[in-house]
């Protein structure tokens, strides 16, 4: 990404960079603060509030971004507000700053987990903007995964502003229907853990086949690292790349159709629609 432009303000008429205060200090809003700053976007246009003073440390220790215990310190002046706090704590978060929302209406972009936007409206006010979001936990490392849901209240230059936000840690994309964010959440929310689950396997396996601890562990996180890359740089789908390194009567072969005779895909199937149904029924318990 390049250095933030003027397109980044909250209005065509205006010549300035969008101020972004996060409310909360936690390892996502860290991580997003740290992407923001490597691409080149001004300290000075950050700002961060947490009640932890260790916390408020660790953002410092980033750059020269403002920090407070007060949300309605850091959120008066925003453009921006990234709601980065446990689900559990949101509405304790959101209610005492509702008349401050209201008047400013600022875009607000929520990184909790399960929590519709028909809460977070309620508690933050009824035409204040919303984006919603879903990343993974490879945004730490700046390869995350985000689907992003925008209500009606949202303008299409917030928009904008919301994905060069989460594009500072990986990639994003837009979904249609909120409902949707659930499946986001099956696929790759929850999707890190899968594939660790899946090398944890194949790490036990190959010791069992004589390889030590080490050079299994190797082997397989090195293995995944590969096609992880070969499947987003080839220009043809994963189906084909499979096909293409699964030689007739071969290794390859034998261990793929060992996979498909215990059905795999279905197995799939029935562990994402498992994260799916989960995602949302915490967005009712949490609503």
């Amino acid at each position: 990404m390049t250095k933030p432009t003027n397109n980044l303000s909250t209005s065509s008429a205006e010549s300035k960079i969008a101020n972004i205060a996060f409310i909360g200090a936690g390892n996502m809003a860290r991580s997003l603060m740290g992407g923001l700053l490597k691409q080149g976007y001004p300290a000075e246009n950050l700002a961060c509030s947490d009640p932890v003073e260790a916390s408020l440390e660790a953002v410092a220790a980033l750059g020269a971004v403002t920090t407070s215990t007060s949300n309605a310190d850091v959120i008066e002046h925003a453009d921006i507000v990234i709601l980065a706090v446990k689900p559990q704590v949101m509405k304790d978060v959101l209610t005492p700053l509702q008349n401050i929302l209201i008047a400013k209406k600022p875009l607000l972009v929520s990184i909790a987990a399960g929590l519709a936007c028909d809460s977070l409206q309620g508690w933050a006010g009824k035409d204040v903007p919303i984006v919603r979001c879903m990343p993974n936990t490879p945004a730490l490392l700046q390869v995350g995964a985000t689907g992003l849901y925008a209500t009606n209240k949202v303008s299409a230059e917030q928009q904008k502003m919301a994905e060069v936000i989460l594009s500072a840690v990986g990639i994003v994309v837009w979904v249609a229907e909120e409902a949707e964010l659930d499946a986001v959440t099956a696929v790759s929310g929850s999707g890190p853990a899968y594939f660790f689950l899946l090398m944890e396997a194949m790490q036990a396996a190959g010791q069992q086949l004589g390889l030590s601890a080490e050079a299994s562990a190797q082997l397989t996180q090195q293995t995944a690292l590969g096609a992880a890359r070969m499947a987003l740089e080839s220009d043809v789908d994963v189906a084909e790349l499979r096909k293409r390194v699964t030689s007739p009567n071969g290794t390859t072969q034998a261990a793929i159709e060992s996979f498909q005779a215990n059905d795999l895909s279905r197995i799939v199937d029935q562990a994402l629609q498992a994260a799916s149904d989960r995602s949302q029924a915490l967005a009712k318990e949490l609503a």
